[in-house]
């Protein structure tokens, strides 16, 4: 493996380390160095609001672009707060977050190699129960290493070798009550003012469509939804209405290209009598959507992998049905024209029937199937 692509591995493994309730709004802060790749920035920073991207640092001018039409309209009507992430951009993280990882290789002994760290910050928000909580953590190559505990003010190392950065921080008591203060008060007020910007994307709720799928007839049934929003949601397997824990696999929620979200709970069918599977059922709930969804555990509806060829072999079959229908009308329509010499000496124009041959793959037989996909 590369070492860019271990990097990304990192950054993937510390950018999930940090999940927000299922019943909470979320504003985080990823901010991200790394040391032994020299064609990457040195610095990325990227905003999040509910789990979707709202903001980053453009590596090359250092300044905030927005990803949603709302956040340049908030940032318009708060050039304070644009003033912050500017300077969050150029020099105030970039400055420290060198420094940090600068100290931790020392510390790590470690003179080369790919080195990744990042901080995660930001502040959840229960908007019925109106509490918040703040967090702020750093990770190193794919570990937590340390967090600020937010009762006592204090740092707490999760790794010996992040003592002595703790013991640093911990004597900083004006950089603590500024932390104190950005993670209990400031970021929800930002918070909530996001949601109130951003509430027709936000807050709007999509129904995801679910799916019974299955690999081989000895493979566990998957419940797959996908298309939802908002991220909070739970889907679980139940029998005879009561929920199941045993011979489940619950996965995790994943986002979409679209700023959508997928997942799937998965149940093992090998202690399952086949004369049981209607006393099974697949349940998805999404937070502000009052009804259910409810798929019934049903070897009729579920998709497999030999479906693909089932549906060839009809496809295949409609095509040669066609052809010959297409050939008989037109050997019909040179008997009615035959007199006018629009068919050649064989009664059918050799081009169409060339255009009638059967497709050399299937390929070119979904293609011509499915015009539009």
């Amino acid at each position: 493996m590369d070492e860019q692509s271990k990097m990304g591995k990192l950054i993937l493994l510390i950018l999930f380390c940090h999940v927000s309730s299922a019943a909470k709004h979320s504003l985080k802060y990823f901010f991200t160095v790394s040391s032994g790749v020299p064609n990457l920035p040195e610095l990325e920073v990227i905003a999040q609001v509910d789990d979707i991207m709202v903001g980053y640092c453009d590596p090359d001018t250092k300044i905030v672009e927005a990803k949603q039409d709302w956040v340049k309209k908030y940032l318009d009507d708060s050039p304070q707060q644009l003033e912050w992430y500017n300077a969050q951009c150029s020099y105030n993280q970039p400055n420290l977050l060198k420094a940090t990882i600068f100290r931790l290789k020392q510390e790590f002994d470690q003179s080369g190699g790919v080195h990744v760290l990042q901080k995660i910050n930001g502040c959840e928000w229960d908007d019925e129960t109106d509490e918040g909580i703040g967090f702020h953590q750093y990770g190193y190559d794919g570990e937590d290493i340390l967090f600020l505990n937010l009762t006592t003010l204090t740092w707490i190392a999760l790794k010996p070798q992040a003592v002595v950065i703790k013991l640093r921080w911990d004597a900083d008591m004006p950089r603590i009550n500024y932390n104190k203060d950005f993670l209990t008060r400031i970021c929800p007020d930002w918070l909530k003012k996001s949601l109130d910007y951003g509430k027709s994307s936000l807050l709007r709720t999509e129904r995801p469509s679910v799916s019974l799928l299955q690999k081989t007839p000895s493979s566990p049934v998957s419940c797959h939804a996908t298309g939802f929003y908002p991220h909070r949601a739970v889907m679980f397997w139940r029998k005879d209405g009561e929920d199941l824990h045993e011979d489940v696999d619950q996965g995790e929620i994943l986002p979409n290209h679209d700023e959508t979200f997928q997942m799937s709970v998965d149940l093992n069918l090998s202690s399952i009598n086949p004369e049981d599977w209607r006393r099974y059922d697949c349940v998805f709930q999404l937070s502000g959507v009052e009804d259910d969804i409810v798929t019934k555990l049903d070897k009729a509806v579920i998709r497999t992998n030999e479906d693909k060829s089932i549906d060839m072999t009809v496809a295949v079959r409609i095509t040669v049905v066609v052809a010959a229908l297409v050939a008989l009308i037109a050997v019909t329509v040179c008997v009615l024209v035959w007199k006018k010499n629009r068919c050649t000496a064989a009664g059918v124009d050799q081009q169409h029937v060339s255009d009638l041959k059967a497709p050399d793959n299937g390929a070119e037989l979904s293609m011509r199937l499915n015009p539009e996909t």
